[in-house]
């Protein structure tokens, strides 16, 4: 079993910089994909960002291309995403989700762990 857990987040003006981290409890996940997700209220769930097992191949949406930089670090059982250059529309509850496959997708519903999410909030 699988346990992701979220760090980071939290509130910063426009322009600033945040990060994300996520880490595991439990199995392994070296051989797994990690992605962030975002929901903000009234909207529906968002792909972000996508790393495969190794690290090598990484996936963003269009609208944080560019902005954001997702890795694999602790010797790939833990993620970690960089968001700079953040803007009021990135404001959201974020979440770490994992799938045990090498290949990374955009779709949540391929993500069988998810953690409990952490807030960032970009606001003058």
């Amino acid at each position: 079993q699988v346990q992701l857990v979220e760090s980071g987040g939290g509130l910063v003006q426009p322009g600033g910089s945040l990060n994300v981290s996520c880490t595991t409890v439990g199995d392994y996940v070296t051989s797994y994909t990690m992605s962030l997700f975002r929901q903000a209220p009234v909207k529906d769930r968002a792909f972000v960002a996508a790393v495969d097992w190794t690290g090598g191949t990484t996936v963003y949406a269009d609208s944080v291309k560019g902005r954001f930089t997702i890795s694999r670090v602790n010797a790939g059982n833990a993620m970690y995403l960089q968001m700079n250059s953040l803007k009021p529309e990135d404001t959201a509850n974020y979440y770490c989700a994992a799938r045990s496959s090498t290949v990374a997708t955009i779709f949540g519903y391929e993500y069988k762990y998810w953690g409990q999410g952490t807030q960032v909030t970009v606001s003058s």
